[in-house]
């Protein structure tokens, strides 16, 4: 692949992707600005469900991850049996996956969030939002995996479309149900949950119809297709070998995740509310990135499953050096920004002051997260050598990050923005393992089919 065709492949595929994660956290802003209105109980109680569901979302990233490895690597050998089996076995995967948390979340939203917090307004918002949450959980699935199938056939301005229309109604809806606006009742934290269902619900349908129309073929889950040349025990060892340890590297880091946010309700409520006000600015900036790291996974896959590894170890260089320079710009700016930011928000004047000191702290660490996203996430794993993330993940989360936060937020009793900070040292030793293991290029392979 040349200079030319490399860079009009990256830009197809990062831009979408990018305005995509950038509109989603924009919305998401508007949408916690709302919450916002209502207090920090219903912030810190949306804040905790969201971690909770954030598990099932990192389960399905996972998914499809794996599926754009399998696709992209597949589609760079233009072997059309092996891309439709990788995108069936990954699709039953995805609907498997949300039916286990719908029972959880109908069933028992209440103890669930009990792990949490004791706070007992702050657990009664989490538990409805949970319960409502769950009707969104097929609908995020199977858009997810649709999408990825379309981002590897560089078909990206459906899914940004969809989610442009999707944001756009749940923006519209919150307003209007969390407020009882017009004919519409006033629902809070219960309105909230159900705009998301809607408006997911919504993004889901026009992925779906919008690929059989663009692609003018039957939807894959309808078709039979040839067999592949390995269709039997050597697709399902090689499938499991790149899906097991991906999903058990997602699934710690998520529950990692969450350990963190019961650190933080433990230090408590306004703690957990100014933390949950930071998300959708740290959801923007990463967001901002996203695009070059699933830019990177896709087409370092390609050039991979072509046999181009010179290739591919050049441009994964180039792709590294793009985020580093882009994350340095946005730090800068979010240092000017936060102190604005906090402002919107109908909060104590320690909540806006705690939720300013952690977007500082964020600020520091960002180009540090960005290059395990763009490295980790995108580049190493396009190999297929998902194993090696996994423990590198493992490490990071559960030797580094746990074992700290628990020594700020109990043992030391620092406050949150301390606490934060002595956690986020993992990111950095992740990225030291994860770059040595980038110049050794043991993570460079080629899928078989």
């Amino acid at each position: 692949m040349n200079d030319k065709a490399f860079k009009k492949s990256f830009i197809k595929i990062a831009l979408p992707v990018t305005l995509q994660a950038l509109l989603q956290a924009s919305f998401n802003l508007i949408d916690q600005a709302m919450i916002g209105r209502l207090g920090k109980y219903s912030i810190a109680g949306i804040g905790f469900a969201g971690k909770f569901i954030s598990i099932f979302s990192v389960v399905i990233a996972a998914v499809s991850t794996v599926a754009g490895i399998m696709l992209s690597q597949y589609i760079g050998k233009k072997e059309g049996a092996a891309v439709r089996k990788s995108f069936l076995v990954n699709f039953g995967l995805s609907l498997t996956v949300s039916a286990v948390f719908i029972v959880l979340c109908a069933a028992i939203p209440s103890p669930i969030m009990s792990i949490y917090t004791k706070d007992a307004e702050a657990k009664a918002y989490a538990a409805e939002y949970l319960r409502i949450m769950s009707a969104a959980l097929v609908p995020m699935a199977v858009g997810s995996v649709f999408a990825t199938l379309m981002r590897c056939n560089e078909k990206t301005v459906l899914p940004l479309v969809a989610s442009i229309l999707s944001l756009g109604t749940n923006a519209l809806l919150n307003y209007l149900l969390i407020f009882g606006v017009w004919i519409f009742p006033e629902l809070g934290v219960k309105g909230a949950a159900w705009a998301t269902v809607i408006s997911q619900t919504l993004s889901c349908v026009i992925i779906v119809i919008g690929y059989a129309a663009i692609r003018n073929k039957p939807v894959p889950i309808f078709c039979r297709g040839e067999k592949t040349q390995n269709d039997g025990g050597t697709f399902r060892k090689q499938y499991l070998a790149v899906l097991c340890p991906m999903l058990v590297c997602e699934l710690l880091w998520s529950l990692g995740e969450n350990v963190y946010a019961i650190f933080y309700g433990n230090i408590g409520t306004d703690a957990a509310a100014a933390m949950t006000m930071t998300y959708p600015v740290q959801s923007m900036l990463i967001g901002a990135l996203s695009g070059l790291s699933q830019a990177a996974g896709i087409l370092i896959g390609k050039l991979l499953g072509a046999g181009d590894n010179d290739e591919a170890y050049s441009k994964s260089k180039r792709l590294m050096l793009y985020g580093v320079i882009s994350s340095l710009a946005l730090s800068a700016l979010l240092f000017v920004v936060a102190p604005f930011y906090t402002k919107i928000y109908n909060v104590d004047t320690n909540v806006q002051t705690t939720t300013r000191n952690i977007l500082f702290v964020f600020a520091v660490v960002y180009p540090v997260k960005t290059s395990n996203m763009i490295l980790g996430g995108g580049i190493i794993r396009s190999g297929g050598k998902t194993k090696y993330m996994m423990w590198i993940d493992i490490m990071g989360t559960w030797a580094i990050g746990v074992p700290l936060g628990a020594l700020g937020a109990f043992a030391l009793d620092l406050s949150i923005e301390f606490t934060y900070a002595m956690l986020s040292i993992e990111e950095c030793a992740r990225l030291a393992v994860s770059f040595i293991l980038f110049k050794r290029k043991s993570w460079m392979a080629n899928l078989q089919s």
